[in-house]
């Protein structure tokens, strides 16, 4: 059987509800509200009375600040509430470390924990209001409102999934047919990619693809896994008039082409890419570290270590996670920070600084001018925000530089970029290359549906339906663990 508790803050350290309580007024403009109260819900299985009872005051709350309620929240005459949850499958990082904190102190099984959020509020709030208040404060592609009532039990189950099946109709299929397909499977791939796939089924394999092989496909096509856009031939360049400074750089990358004999097709990655080439070939890259691994950079540099010099390696690691930060803010800027650190960290390299730099529509805009089917631009900058310290200060990571653009091209999507830096002494990267018979250990953190699908649903466009329909593309990060 469960156990259920209620913890809110005691009046003086509510910063989270007073901060709500002006946001509602000042940004939905619904003056009639005179207050608010944000709880937290607890449930819990797996645990002994005297195991609850311990982490009760241990985990759930504390005491000199928290009020705590079992099993029953009483509300007030005239209180409303909304409660609302993360959608199943999604890692809940509050739940989580509620139960990795209870099996610390229990010693045994890990227990089941589910947590909720609980706004309470008071005053002339109309339905409509209410509407208003849970469309800003709810996230569809992460959470949804939930019930009241406590469930007979915190178990989650799954029906078994069915064998794989195959895309029937595939090889012999025509443009509508694939477009189709495209849409109802939310592909990445273009009708040109799916056209492509087509021939090589039908000729070389002589079958219908399974729906794996295409996701697959799909995955590693993506724009985030293959570059497409920056890998694409420029065939033919034209530069209209009073574009001048363009013209200028684009004359600039072509005469540095030519002066190392570059004979590969210009696209955007080579344009990109072309004055670290330059600066090699001039000799001014004599420091960087050369590998067949080409996702991070590396520098060699001389370290002072109490007085003796040892030869280092300096690593510099970024990630953008526009696409996840736009449809869940906390979450994706939190993740663009994770993902950042990965490379480094890999290395055996310890990350000591970060960079973050952002671009958003004005967070000063009216709620009501929001483009359909988005979030509102502040609710994006200011969780966004939220995310990426959140992540940064659990795994103790001085961000030095934080700068954020506002500008209204980034209403269409955000700018997210996260940067670290890492150092490490230059014997302690291991370089091998697998060979046969070699054992391969994955490890890692659990994760639910979260990420599922992330490389694609970042390489597409968004519409109105994208909140609704991309909430297993950004994955939880989970900081303490990773």
């Amino acid at each position: 059987m469960s156990k259920r508790i209620f913890v809110e803050k005691k009046p003086g350290f509510d910063v989270e509800a007073r901060g709500l309580l002006h946001d509602l007024r000042h940004t939905l403009m619904i003056e009639g509200l005179e207050g608010l109260r944000i709880v937290n819900r607890y449930d819990i299985e797996g645990v002994t009375d005297e195991e609850y009872a311990a982490a009760r005051t241990l985990v759930f709350s504390e005491p000199p600040v928290d009020w705590a309620f079992d099993e029953e929240l009483k509300l007030s005459p005239g209180e409303n509430v909304i409660a609302y949850e993360l959608l199943p499958g999604q890692y809940d990082q509050r739940a989580d470390s509620a139960a990795v904190c209870v099996q610390i102190i229990t010693q045994g099984e890990k227990p089941i924990v589910r947590a909720a959020k609980l706004i309470i509020f008071r005053g002339a709030v109309s339905l409509e209001d209410v509407e208003r208040i849970k469309k800003y404060v709810i996230n569809p592609v992460e959470a949804h409102e939930t019930g009241m009532e406590k469930p007979e039990s915190l178990i989650m189950s799954a029906d078994v999934p069915a064998d794989v099946a195959e895309v029937k109709g595939f090889i012999d299929g025509g443009d509508e047919a694939l477009e189709a397909l495209a849409a109802k499977m939310g592909f990445a791939m273009d009708l040109d990619d799916l056209r492509f796939c087509q021939t090589y089924f039908r000729d070389t394999e002589g079958r219908n693809p399974t729906f794996t092989e295409m996701r697959v496909i799909d995955t590693y096509w993506s724009d985030h896994c293959r570059h497409t856009t920056f890998t694409t031939i420029f065939d033919k360049v034209e530069i209209e008039e009073g574009f001048a400074p363009l013209k200028e750089a684009f004359e600039i990358y072509k005469s540095g082409r030519e002066s190392i004999g570059r004979t590969k097709p210009m696209c955007l990655m080579d344009l990109a890419t072309i004055a670290m080439k330059e600066l090699r070939a001039a000799g001014k890259l004599d420091d960087l570290d050369e590998s067949e691994e080409i996702n991070a950079c590396s520098i060699n540099v001389t370290a002072d270590i109490n007085g003796k010099p040892e030869p280092w390696l300096v690593m510099f690691k970024n990630e953008t996670h526009n696409h996840p930060t736009e449809i869940e803010p906390f979450g994706g800027a939190a993740t663009c920070l994770g993902g950042a650190i990965r490379d480094p960290l890999s290395g055996r390299s310890y990350v000591y600084q970060a960079m973050r730099v952002t671009g958003s529509g004005d967070p000063r805009a009216a709620v009501e001018d929001t483009l359909p089917g988005k979030l509102p631009q502040r609710k994006i900058t200011r969780t966004a925000a939220g995310g990426y310290s959140s992540y940064g200060n659990q795994i103790g990571l001085a961000t030095g530089q934080v700068a954020e653009i506002y500008h209204p091209g980034y209403v269409a999507k955000r700018m997210e970029i996260g940067a670290v830096v890492g150092a490490t002494p230059k014997d302690h990267v291991v370089r091998m290359r697998p060979e046969k018979g070699d054992i391969i250990i994955l490890l890692g953190g659990r994760t639910g549906r979260d990420g599922c699908g992330g490389a694609t649903g970042s390489s597409k466009a968004h519409n109105v339906n994208s909140l609704s329909t991309c909430g297993a593309e950004v994955q939880k990060g989970n900081p303490p663990e990773e």
